[in-house]
């Protein structure tokens, strides 16, 4: 599996297409936080402005542009300028819409000619997981004419989605959810291959050396890593390996191996019945102890506190 594959994959990506909007005249909407969420919002039709809580840019959203919010911020939506101050909390503006969970989200000025429509959704990890990802995306990521830059396969699927979504035809829930999932790993791919554009401690993942011995970590994270292997995967000498990890991706080489084992070790110990040795072993330590020492220091329970913990909630959960 490709490194960001496996790194989705572990976090649980699961998408939930919101809706499609048909926005008219004056109108604002107030989007509120949410955690452990990324936001997307897809210009299908029309334009639109959209301010983000944590940052100060006001976004000029046109058609055919895709913008994600990745660790679920607060942000407003709104027609323009003129419209900000009078934006309505999202609830209000469903319940004003009559909106019940199906169709299209109507709302605004009825007759007007100005009409905006959105393609929206927000896309949940795992809990307790954490990756820099995620954690280390900027505030928004904004991609111009998506479909466009990412080729006729990605514009035609934004088109299918477009038509879908919003429609109460057989199956078309599951049809626009699934291609809004793919369109999301398009986007981040996107904008990991962008070198100049990504923030520091995910520019490793733009360049190919460091995203080679990247790659090699999460293919076999039970290997006894060392600086020399991990360089010379990379096909660079140790002192030019480290200090250039160092800077692309803001943690040495050796503490990115021991997160990664941490989470796939979490997963392991939720998801499997294997033994706590078994699971230590296939994260690179050869004795339980020691696998447990790290445990505790990420997690701040033992492996064996932590899966009794979780699978608890986990049954509770549903009836607390």
């Amino acid at each position: 599996m490709d490194l960001l594959s496996d790194i989705l994959s572990h976090m649980k990506l699961q998408g939930t297409l919101y809706f499609r909007t048909s926005f008219t005249g004056k109108w604002g909407v107030k989007v509120p936080a949410f955690g452990r969420v990324a936001r997307f919002h897809f210009a299908h039709r029309g334009r639109c402005m959209v301010k983000i809580e944590c940052s100060n840019d006001t976004i000029a959203l046109e058609q055919g542009d895709l913008l994600i919010v990745p660790r679920g911020a607060a942000h407003k939506l709104f027609s323009d300028a003129g419209s900000e101050s009078c934006a309505a909390e999202l609830d209000t503006v469903l319940q004003d819409s009559g909106f019940e969970g199906t169709g299209t989200l109507v709302y605004g000025e009825p007759g007007d000619d100005h009409e905006t429509q959105l393609i929206c959704g927000h896309f949940s990890f795992t809990d307790s997981i954490n990756h820099p990802l995620i954690e280390q995306l900027p505030a928004y990521i904004l991609l111009r004419n998506y479909g466009e830059i990412s080729g006729a396969w990605m514009e035609q699927t934004l088109r299918v989605i477009g038509k879908e979504a919003g429609t109460e035809e057989i199956g078309s829930s599951i049809i626009s959810l699934k291609l809004s999932e793919i369109i999301f790993v398009q986007a981040l791919r996107a904008y990991l291959s962008e070198t100049d554009n990504v923030v520091p401690g995910l520019r490793g993942f733009a360049d190919k050396r460091i995203a080679k011995s990247l790659q090699a970590i999460h293919l076999n994270p039970d290997s006894n890593w060392t600086l020399e292997e991990l360089a010379s995967v990379a096909g660079m000498s140790r002192t030019a390996y480290t200090g250039l990890f160092g800077k692309l991706m803001n943690m040495t080489p050796l503490k990115y191996v021991t997160q990664w084992r941490m989470q796939v070790a979490r997963e392991k110990l939720l998801e499997s019945n294997s033994a706590i040795i078994r699971i230590a072993e296939a994260t690179g330590y050869q004795s339980e102890a020691a696998f447990s020492r790290v445990f505790k220091k990420y997690f701040d329970l033992t492996p064996a506190a932590y899966r009794r913990q979780h699978r608890v909630n986990r049954q509770l959960g549903p009836e607390l």
